[in-house]
């Protein structure tokens, strides 16, 4: 017997939570699994969606990412309506919107199994005291139809049981994963390394700081460019990057003009080879204020490629602190610039850490972490009494379709 499985996702852009749920649907084994695919507005990775060989790509336009009260209707709507066409077994969301939309959608629908996997919570000691408890009331709402939760970190576990969303033994934590391969082959080619930084105005004299990542205010860019003037300032070689693109930019692109630095502070838009980026920096910068468990610490660490971090979220959990990077408060502009300058003016430490380097734990790589979902829908498909698959194969085979 072959299940349908939705992921319901508001936004494909460049992230983590959207490449998991990508990795997730182009790896589900075929002959188990039908997987479907819902997304909402408009992202940079509908074209890599529509693209996967055997998955389903549906698109509600009214699904996005604001609040629009009458929109959020019509998005509840369609999402119940698709879902009673598409009759799945399981209904597994991602991402806050679309968390509370897709999980309501599904219990309107009549589907018996409801996962929410949360990849960090878009609740945060800088919003007001009553939004943040509106929305914590929301979610402990939401939490009594969903049969099951997932946490990509423990913090985020911990947080979810303080606020009572969830009880113990309904909650599972499983890593959102990333392909270490391809970020832990040898270094790129000087030529090409040079190329690549020359593209940001960056020559072999400088060291270039940078970082992947939406410009949004979750990623806090504006305390990426706040660091960069005070390195800048004590470092003449610094240079900076931010690779990604968001509706912050034109506020990022005016902090830079105020600070005099378009020359050493690159905005470079979106870019998919990343293992090739973080092959070209001397060190990663992530200034985020919330996080679930960011990816690109991850990657960065694969990459052997120091880091300084805010400690939002899982990252303490993707990264040693002083053993492969330093991690700092949120908002705490003052000493992610003293971390960055340290490492920046010492090169036997920064040599230190990237020989700390290159190994990434089983739990957090892509094909592990897609087992313990394949392991966890199995479980409850077998509790909800729906016949398992005599297929004991959990995923596919061949890579996903190349893009």
């Amino acid at each position: 017997m072959t299940h349908t499985i939705c992921q319901i996702i508001t936004k494909l852009e460049l992230g983590g939570a959207q490449q998991t749920t990508l990795y997730i649907v182009a790896h589900l084994a075929r002959s188990r699994f039908r997987p479907v695919l819902i997304s909402g507005e408009p992202g940079l990775l509908d074209d890599e969606a529509k693209a996967l060989g055997g998955v389903e790509f549906y698109q509600v336009s009214s699904l996005v990412r604001q609040i629009r009260p009458w929109r959020d209707l019509r998005a509840l709507a369609e999402l119940t309506r698709l879902l009673k066409t598409l009759k799945p077994a399981i209904v597994h969301t991602h991402s806050s919107k679309a968390g509370i939309l897709g999980r309501w959608a599904a219990w309107l629908a009549g589907v018996p199994i409801i996962i929410h996997t949360i990849h960090g919570y878009g609740i945060s000691p800088s919003q007001p005291a009553w939004l943040r408890w509106l929305l914590i009331g929301l979610e402990r709402l939401t939490g009594l139809i969903t049969t099951h939760w997932i946490a990509v970190s423990e913090v985020d576990a911990v947080k979810g049981l303080r606020w009572k969303l969830f009880r113990r033994g309904a909650f599972t934590v499983i890593r959102p994963g990333v392909d270490t391969r391809s970020f832990q082959f040898p270094p790129l080619p000087e030529p090409d390394r040079d190329r690549l930084r020359a593209a940001w105005g960056v020559g072999r004299q400088h060291l270039l700081v940078g970082t992947v990542a939406p410009l949004k205010p979750q990623k806090a860019p504006q305390d990426f460019v706040a660091v960069a003037v005070r390195v800048c300032a004590q470092v003449p070689a610094a240079r900076f990057v931010w690779v990604g693109d968001g509706e912050l930019r034109p506020a990022v692109e005016a902090a830079i003009r105020r600070a005099g630095l378009e020359d050493r502070i690159r905005l470079a838009g979106w870019r998919r080879d990343i293992p090739r980026v973080m092959r070209a920096l001397d060190l990663f910068l992530l200034t985020s204020h919330w996080e679930g468990l960011p990816q690109v610490l991850l990657q960065a660490r694969a990459s052997s490629l120091p880091a300084v971090a805010t400690r939002a979220g899982g990252a303490a959990e993707a990264i040693v602190d002083g053993q492969h990077g330093w991690l700092c408060e949120p908002g705490d502009i003052d000493e992610l610039a003293a971390r960055v300058i340290h490492l920046l003016t010492d090169s036997a430490e920064r040599e230190r850490m990237r020989c700390c380097g290159g190994y990434i734990p089983d739990e957090f790589e892509s094909r592990f972490a897609l087992e313990k979902r394949v392991k966890l829908y199995d479980t409850l498909l077998a509790t909800a009494g729906l016949a398992a698959s005599a297929d004991t194969g959990s995923t596919r085979s061949e890579q996903p379709v190349a893009r």
